[in-house]
């Protein structure tokens, strides 16, 4: 039986069905070997030959496939279609060939297929190929690209900015856009400006609104009306006027659908619908293509197959009507940069398949599928149908002109069915008309039918309002509120409005910016997004990505002194040479050796560098951030504790970075990067909140945040008595008491019932916990510090020691058997989150995954990709050694050189477990 070969035990179990007893299906679990993270494994001497080290994890994968291979001396290799499943194949012959599975008689072949039908599986079948040489160099060259970037100026970064993690060539590219857009928030500056409405009504007692659009007979631009003065003086002019409607022009149009999804639309649609991050749409994404539910999910093409358009077209015409289905069918063309990687775009496999009838209990994959069945539907369906109008409605001196527009919807067409979501909201010109005829009068409308609309107003912005103005809007000609003025007689209503900054990035709007400056591919941007957010570089609040200090700090750093490789053009230029590459235009070596040329040059140049120097010039380039003006005028810059010294970026010896005082020792003012823009609390150090006996008892605010101290320095205790801040204590709420409750831990709570020996409260570096002898036990809330009793405190302790050993902890949740390997999966609590756990193997749950949440299949994901990285714990206590002298290696060098012998670009050396490097962008 020939031996076929997929990525994913899901994928061979629903291939091995189409397939047959003919033949044998295995899973190779994703790649099978990659670069050692160590210095040397990219010979940049020798031609870039590469040395490649097969995963522990691997081994028993590659021995199955090479002992199916005994029986049968038939291999075909039926990975995904892309670049990545290319590399995947390749490595996998090149792993096999070296372990002699594979011998001179061996037919060796590859195919691919879009969707994991049983047609597309066997059509597949019948159309065998050699592996595509363009794409496994392009693959090689992106590889050993991310491979030097990593490994070269990672070390620059710890050696020269304590505290950051590492870089990478197309990650670094991101966090700049991100950092870049909150620069301008920072430095926006906001501008007033005010819109006049009037509520009119038809001979027929209709009401229409219209907006002020020209005064004293000329047009107004935005911010021509730009105090409340100018507004309430536009007020009396419209009050002061009789209205007749001068014109009424309607418009015929059309709005086409939105072509069907690739990777980063499907992204973008589910971030907007959803909320979905990147990760969590590719996750849903990738189990809906295992089962044969949707085409393959990682592609740049909006391109659908002859048979896929007409099987739309039917569905179409079965379920909404002729009507609904065009007389030809809808060509799609692709605005991306490049589509090298054109597979069709993200459609069903079965256009009958709604989702009413869709065999998927997760409801993650649930609405994806929603998503992209009525997407892909929409996509060859009629236009919608039209008609705008605009009504322009004049005073008789034509010094005053309003105007309303409104939309009728003639035929809605594939609005029926899904209409695209937008990232930024707008006004719009959607809302309905009444008929309005020209030449007839417009009369104000009644104040007690405009009263409910400054109700609405005047309910909402914040501020306080006088509640007799909202329930008697008539009793005065012009009534104000905080943000508007309204002459409720004549139904006219004036807002106040102020220009808004860029919004910052959330990762649809990311990936769609990515995407329009040519920067990485279909299947890098989820992890892109997802390593920056997980090296501490960026923060997700409210589903908008902001930077962090520590971000903000390499993208400083990088821009000052490698600012041509975090350049958007040079990004998206070597993503085009790549792409030469992949088509077999260009030779990937020639590639490489003019990157490392000029990168190695760069790096050479950084060896002299100071810490001084470098954290000198990312001072000045942070400093409107790290600085920010004061409300009394006075210099950022100058010290608020001795008022002499000025305030500069500093390191600390244990990593990472604070704001000091100049005159060091004398003054040791210091405050955390965070604490700038409305959160620096600094003016509150030093504040004395009372006395205990002959103490003083103060508040602190230092390099790691706010603390409370008892006393002084003496010569006999030049560390008085000090406890921080728990996590969610504010500063500014505070006082002698809670002061003194912090000082006085850990709080004895008493001898322990079984040995006597006493039992403690406290707050440690993890968070609350109590203590017997040397056990700790976490508490879920600060507060329980101070009030824990015994009872309490045996019942948490018992339950520490049960998940030592003994009675297994009791899980959050049962998530149910893993589906390949067996063994129960179930949601724990663990001293540092929750995690999943599976046997020996415990992972750790995604911050923006909830342990009520988690489903079976992210879950089974998790799992495997810990266990692929070593996930139990005898093998990560031997991989600490290899990763500690990996960094020290790294940081002595600062090219990728290795000595002895060189291994060749397909050579598979040594056993050794791998992780995947930090410093890769691509995912596969």
């Amino acid at each position: 039986m020939p031996v076929v070969v997929v990525e994913s035990p899901a994928k061979a179990k629903t291939i091995n069905k189409y397939l047959g007893s003919d033949y044998t299906v295995l899973a190779s679990y994703g790649h099978v070997r990659d670069l050692p993270p160590k210095d040397g494994s990219v010979d940049t001497e020798q031609g870039f030959e590469m040395t490649w080290e097969v995963a522990s994890d691997s081994k028993k994968h590659v021995k199955a496939i090479a002992d199916a291979l005994k029986e049968d001396n038939a291999l075909i290799l039926a990975t995904d279609p892309d670049r990545e499943g290319e590399a995947i194949s390749w490595h996998l012959e090149e792993t096999l060939r070296a372990r002699r599975a594979i011998k001179k008689d061996t037919a060796v072949s590859r195919v691919v297929f879009n969707a994991i039908t049983k047609s597309a599986v066997t059509e597949a079948m019948k159309n065998p190929r050699d592996i595509d040489e363009p794409l496994v160099h392009a693959y090689l060259a992106r590889r050993a690209l991310d491979y030097l970037v990593g490994f070269n100026l990672s070390p620059v970064l710890w050696r020269k900015l304590p505290g950051a993690k590492s870089a990478g060539r197309v990650q670094s590219v991101c966090l700049r856009l991100i950092v870049e857009r909150e620069m301008e928030i920072e430095a926006f500056r906001a501008r007033e400006y005010w819109t006049v409405s009037a509520q009119f009504a038809t001979p027929r007692g209709q009401i229409y609104e219209a907006r002020l659009i020209t005064l004293g007979g000329q047009k107004l631009d935005k911010f021509d009306l730009g105090t409340a003065t100018d507004a309430e003086l536009a007020v009396r002019a419209i009050e002061s006027r009789a209205f007749t409607v001068a014109a009424v022009e309607a418009k015929p149009g059309t709005r086409n659908p939105a072509p069907p999804f690739m990777t980063s639309t499907l992204q973008q649609e589910a971030s907007r619908k959803f909320g979905f991050g990147a990760r969590q749409t590719m996750q849903a994404a990738q189990r809906l293509y295992e089962a044969g539910i949707i085409t393959y999910m990682r592609t740049d093409g909006i391109d659908m197959a002859p048979e896929a358009v007409m099987a739309a077209r039917d569905a179409i015409k079965d379920r909404y009507g002729a009507e609904y289905v065009p007389k030809s069918p809808r060509m799609y063309k692709n605005k991306a940069k490049n589509a090298q990687e054109a597979h069709e775009c993200i459609r069903p496999t079965d256009m009958t398949r709604d989702p009413s009838k869709l065999r998927v209990t997760d409801e993650d994959q649930r609405k994806l599928y929603d998503l992209v069945w009525k997407r892909t539907i929409a996509s060859q369906m009629e236009a919608a149908r039209l008609e705008r109008t605009t009504v322009d409605v004049e005073s008789a001196d034509r010094e005053v002109v309003l105007r309303a527009t409104g939309q009728v919807v003639l035929f809605d067409g594939f609005l029926k069915v899904y209409e695209e979501g937008r990232d930024d909201t707008e006004d719009g010109d959607d809302r309905r008309l009444p008929q309005i005829a020209q030449g007839e009068p417009a009369r104000p409308a009644s104040a007690d039918r405009f009263a409910a609309d400054y109700a609405t107003l005047a309910g909402t912005g914040g501020a306080a309002r006088d509640p007799e103005l909202i329930e008697a809007p008539g009793d005065e000609p012009v009534l104000r509120c905080d943000r508007a003025i309204l002459d409720a007689t004549k139904a006219i209503l004036a807002q106040q409005h102020f220009t808004q900054p860029p919004p910052r990035y959330t990762e649809a709007t990311l990936v769609k910016r990515m995407e329009e400056l040519g920067i990485g591919r279909p299947s890098t941007y989820a992890s892109i997004v997802t390593t920056i957010q997980d090296r501490g570089y960026v923060l997700k609040d409210k589903n908008r990505l902001v930077p962090e200090d520590k971000g903000r700090l390499v993208t400083a750093f990088l821009s000052n002194y490698f600012s041509r490789y975090v350049g958007y053009e040079f990004t998206a230029n070597l993503e085009d040479e790549l792409d030469d590459v992949s088509a077999g235009a260009r030779d990937y070596h020639e590639v490489l050796e003019r990157f490392w040329k000029d990168f190695s040059a760069a790096i050479a140049e950084t060896a002299d560098l100071r810490i001084s120097e470098v954290l000198d010039k990312i001072d000045d380039v942070l400093a409107p951030h790290l600085y920010p003006p004061r409300e009394d005028g006075s210099d950022p810059r100058v010290c608020p504790k001795c008022g002499a010294g000025r305030l500069n970026l500093k390191t600390a010896r244990s990593g990472g970075a604070f704001i000091g005082c100049t005159n060091y020792p004398e003054c040791r003012y210091t405050r955390s990067l965070s604490a700038v823009n409305g959160d620096d609390s600094s003016e509150l150090d030093g504040k004395v909140l009372g006395h205990d006996g002959e103490d003083e008892i103060s508040l602190r605010i230092g390099r790691f945040g706010p603390y409370v101290q008892r006393g002084e320095p003496t010569e006999e205790e030049p560390k008085p008595p000090r406890a921080s801040l728990p996590k969610g204590w504010k500063p500014e709420e505070i006082d002698l008491e809670k002061a003194l409750m912090l000082l006085s831990l850990p709080r004895e709570i008493g001898p322990h019932p079984e040995d006597g020996e006493t039992v403690e409260a406290g707050i440690g570096r993890y968070g609350p916990f109590v203590k017997h002898g040397r056990k700790y036990a976490n508490l879920p809330d600060v507060e329980e510090v101070f009030t824990i009793g015994m009872n309490r405190a045996v019942e948490v302790l018992a339950q520490k020691k049960t998940r030592g050993g003994g009675t297994a902890a009791k899980p959050l949740r049962q998530l149910g058997e893993h589906p390949e390997k067996g063994g129960a999966i179930d949601v724990m609590a663990g001293r540092y989150g929750p995690y999943v756990k599976w046997e020996k193997v415990n992972a750790t749950l995604p911050k923006d995954v909830e342990p009520e949440a988690v489903t079976l299949e992210q879950a089974v994901e998790l799992i495997d990709a810990k266990a692929a990285k070593g996930g139990k714990t005898k093998a990560k206590a031997k991989a600490k050694p290899a990763a500690a002298k990996t960094g020290k290696t790294a940081a002595k060098k600062t090219t990728a050189k290795t000595t002895g012998t060189r291994a060749k670009a397909t050579k598979t050396t040594g056993t050794a477990k791998t992780t995947k490097a930090k410093t890769s962008d691509s995912a596969g």
